[in-house]
Parts: C-alpha cells; sequence; structure tokens
C-alpha cells in the first residue's frame, strides 16, 4: 500500500531536483558570459583618468598600467 505513494514521491523529488539543478546550470552560464562581455570590453577600452595633465590608465581588474605625464 505505502510502495506506490512513495514512488512516486520520489520520482517528485528527483524531477524537482532535475528542473533546480538545469535552472543553476543556465543561470550559471549566463553569469559566466556577462563576465566575460565585461571584462573583454573594458580591456578593449582602457579606463583612462585625465587631470591636471596627468594621463592614467586601467585595465580591466583596476589595476594601473601607464602614467603619462606629458
Amino acid at each position: 500500500m505505502f510502495c506506490i505513494p512513495k514512488a512516486a514521491v520520489l520520482h517528485g523529488k528527483s524531477v524537482g531536483f532535475a528542473l533546480q539543478k538545469s535552472h543553476f546550470r543556465n543561470v550559471k552560464a549566463q553569469l559566466s558570459l556577462f563576465k566575460r562581455i565585461i571584462f573583454t570590453k573594458s580591456k578593449l577600452f582602457p579606463i583612462v583618468t585625465i587631470a591636471i595633465g596627468l594621463v592614467v590608465v586601467y585595465d580591466a581588474y583596476g589595476l594601473q598600467v601607464a602614467v603619462n605625464n606629458d
């Protein structure tokens, strides 16, 4: 008598975990793509700060790359 409901409950749990894992995998893939776009664009177009004749260039990670004092 308890075998049929137990099997149905276990099947429902398995399906629920599979959906959750699939959703997590999709979000993780989108997040890595989003990070790649941000860092790729930052590397292509470095951030430049100009203040009173001093030019400072930063890379994608916020590290100082060059200072020009023309």
